[in-house]
């Protein structure tokens, strides 16, 4: 196999060797609407260096999101658990893949004394896939919960958890923990799966979201996708009945962004408008929220989020 070698983090450490066989994808130029300010505020430096001082991971680094300028500078981040090396290959990601290192015991600690020092009223941990571990890192998801809970009592929890693909049982470990929020991201439509999204399975992951609602109805259930991918109009409004189907709460849409030359190109920048017509008809499907715009991520704005999400299940309990 032939390792692609990252000379500027680590001259050692394989980056992407799942991807170096992949030909040159090349996207289009972006456009004005999905343009971002480089990160250089004080608040930023300081969320940094929380981060560096308890040894985490986050996915707003990992996964070069567009947005981590805006949250750090708010001190909010997005925690990856279980290291930083996946066990998936999926075109659009930009986290590594390879065989992971041993979990740390000590990681749900570090987490939850991170969430105290940066003051977080809204937390949202994702991980890893870890096909490697028998739980697909169920327990420590659950582990992390409690450590939260125990260090933030009025913290709120949001998850973005792995599919548990084959790992019986899991589900119900990190559903028993009793998490705010269980997201769990569909990615694209059905018919890109075996292109986006191979390791995984459409079907799979509905019927994960729905076994939420069945194990705990008072938990909100959330999903998203990216759009940019080759999908067509009617293929996402199916998307979105079939996530209503298993009661999902709150639907996020987001342009695709090509990490790399390497990664699955970007087809298509989908423009503001379709965006906005997106969330009215979401909407008339009756999601409690929706979020769709370019730059829309699964974690950003998570804490007002949550907050509107609380108070849209209030108004339609009356």
């Amino acid at each position: 196999m032939v390792v692609i070698v990252d000379t500027i983090s680590n001259p050692l450490r394989p980056r992407h060797p799942e991807k170096v066989n992949r030909p040159d994808s090349a996207s289009p130029p972006k456009p004005d609407w999905i343009r971002v300010r480089a990160p250089n505020t004080r608040g930023y430096a300081d969320t940094r260096n929380i981060v560096r001082s308890n040894g985490l991971h986050t996915v707003c680094e990992e996964a070069g999101c567009p947005n981590i300028g805006e949250c750090w500078d708010k001190k909010h981040a997005t925690f990856m658990i279980m290291g930083d090396t996946c066990t998936r290959a999926c075109a659009f990601c930009n986290v590594k893949t390879g065989l992971p290192n041993a979990l740390d015991a000590a990681e749900p600690q570090h987490v939850a004394e991170a969430t105290a020092k940066l003051g977080l009223a809204h937390v949202v941990i994702t991980s890893v896939d870890r096909d490697d571990l028998a739980d697909g890192g169920a327990e420590h998801f659950a582990q992390t919960i409690r450590a939260i809970r125990a260090a933030c009592p009025s913290t709120t929890i949001e998850i973005l958890t792995p599919d548990f693909l084959r790992k019986e049982g899991a589900l119900e470990i990190v559903v028993a923990a009793k998490p705010d929020v269980f997201n769990h991201n569909l990615e694209t439509v059905p018919s890109r799966y075996l292109t986006v999204r191979p390791g995984a399975r459409y079907f799979h992951s509905i019927r994960l979201l729905q076994r939420v609602k069945e194990l705990d109805p008072t938990i909100f259930t959330k999903s998203g996708i990216m759009v940019g991918l080759g999908e067509e109009r009617h293929e996402v409004q199916q998307v979105m009945d079939d996530l209503r189907s298993a009661e999902v709460d709150f639907l996020t849409i987001g342009q695709y962004l090509q990490p790399t030359r390497k990664h699955h190109a970007v087809m298509r920048y989908v423009p503001p408008d379709e965006f906005s017509s997106y969330e009215k008809i979401a909407y008339t499907k009756g999601f409690l929220m929706v979020s769709a715009s370019p730059l829309t991520r699964s974690s950003h704005h998570a804490g007002e989020d949550f907050a509107r999400l609380k108070a849209a299940r209030a108004a339609h309990a009356r």
